[in-house]
C-alpha cells in the first residue's frame, strides 16, 4: 500500500454552524460547501477547503453517532481523525489487517462518495486514521 494525499482533517462538533462560522471569520474560509446529512455514518458533514486539503465538520445525526460519544468527551468539540488516500480501499483493509492493525468494520461509502475504512488509534500512535480510496478522476 502507498500512503496518498492528505484528503481531510476531520472535526467533531456540537454545531456545523458555529464552527463555519469560526473558520469564515477567523482564518478567513472562503470556500464553505453546503452541510448535507450522511445517515450511514450518523453524521452531518459539512466540507472546508483549504489550499491543499479539507476540513471535515462532523455534527452528530441522531442518538447513536459515533460523533455524539466522542463530544461527550470533548464537549466543545476537537480533531476526530485524518483522513488519507489510497489507490484501492480492499488490498489498504487487507494489508492493514495483516500487519496486525485493527481495522473497524469493513469499507463502506464515506462523505466523498467513494469506500472508507477505519483505523483503530491504539495502532495508528492514538490518531483514528481514515483510509479512503481515491476519487475515480483524482
Amino acid at each position: 500500500m502507498n500512503l496518498g494525499r492528505l484528503n481531510h482533517v476531520g472535526v467533531a462538533t456540537p454545531s456545523i454552524e458555529r464552527s463555519v462560522a469560526l473558520y469564515r471569520d477567523l482564518l478567513g474560509a472562503t470556500k464553505i460547501h453546503d452541510p448535507f446529512d450522511l445517515p450511514a455514518q450518523g453524521v452531518r458533514v459539512c466540507f472546508v477547503d483549504t489550499p491543499n486539503s479539507q476540513i471535515e465538520l462532523l455534527e452528530p445525526l441522531g442518538e447513536n453517532s459515533p460523533v455524539l460519544k466522542f463530544l461527550e468527551k470533548n464537549p466543545a468539540g476537537g480533531q476526530h481523525h485524518v483522513c488519507f488516500e489510497v489507490p484501492d480501499i480492499h488490498e489498504a483493509k487487507a494489508e492493514m489487517e495483516a500487519k496486525g492493525a485493527k481495522v473497524l468494520g469493513e469499507p463502506r461509502i464515506g462523505a466523498h462518495g467513494t469506500p472508507v475504512i477505519f483505523v483503530h488509534p491504539k495502532d495508528m500512535g492514538g490518531v483514528l486514521v481514515e483510509l479512503m480510496e481515491t476519487p475515480k478522476g483524482h
